[in-house]
């Protein structure tokens, strides 16, 4: 297994304003899969998220990545483990405002030893004549193609994905799905994305629903669709 949770928990606040988060979450994930973790706003999703990137602690419980603990990874480590092996798409772009496009992507290269061809990743994200205009002369859409450019280019393992199309349109939102599903078929990476978009889960390999920080189901999507087959 590639992935592994077992006992997750977390907590947030003190005394009578504690809040548990994620109440013991247990879960599998494949080398190379596409999996969803769907539910409501509050449900513990995007901190389970954050939990497995090493941006956030559990309070209890312990992540294993290719049989390695989480847990035994001094800072160090851990940072390193970070840049190399993980990639973060996040529904806020969070790109650097004063580099072009094809630098904010080369950034992502320099984090990593095996690196991507910027120029074959932007033409494939269809950026390649976008590539010197700064982030405020894109649309929404294109941005978030250059994030997502930021954190393939770097060939991670495991690529988290934090609503990617919260805030884009219909259109766009189908666009950078395919984006991503090219993405995990090509390379190979392991996917884990949040959304409440319920149409999602059918591209999914590995589908998990959540609710009140708790897994309520877990399954195997017999079959999938293709993103630019879903509707919602």
């Amino acid at each position: 297994m590639f992935l592994e949770l077992k006992g997750i928990r977390k907590s947030f606040g003190r005394g009578e304003n504690q809040i548990e988060v994620l109440k013991g979450v247990d879960l599998e994930i494949e080398k190379g899969e596409f999996c969803v973790l769907l539910g409501p706003s509050g449900s513990g999703k995007s901190t389970l998220l954050n939990i497995i990137g090493g941006i956030d602690k559990a309070d209890a419980g312990e992540i294993i990545i290719a049989g390695e603990r989480m847990a035994d990874m001094r800072e160090r480590r851990l940072t390193l483990y970070r840049r190399k092996h993980l990639g973060y798409i996040f529904q806020m772009y969070n790109l650097i405002p004063n580099l072009t496009v094809r630098e904010n992507i080369e950034v992502g290269a320099y984090l990593s030893d095996r690196a991507l061809n910027v120029d074959e990743l932007l033409h494939a994200l269809g950026l390649y004549e976008h590539r010197h205009k700064l982030p405020n002369q894109l649309s929404g859409g294109q941005q978030q193609r250059t994030a997502i450019g930021r954190a393939i280019v770097k060939n991670p393992d495991i690529m988290l994905c934090d609503e990617p199309t919260g805030a884009l349109d219909y259109k766009t939102s189908k666009e950078i799905l395919k984006l991503i599903e090219t993405v995990n078929q090509t390379y190979g990476n392991t996917i884990v994305m949040v959304t409440h978009n319920d149409a999602i889960k059918d591209m999914a390999d590995h589908v998990v629903h959540f609710r009140d920080g708790q897994i309520r189901k877990s399954y195997n999507n017999e079959h999938k669709i293709a993103a630019q087959d879903l509707e919602w």
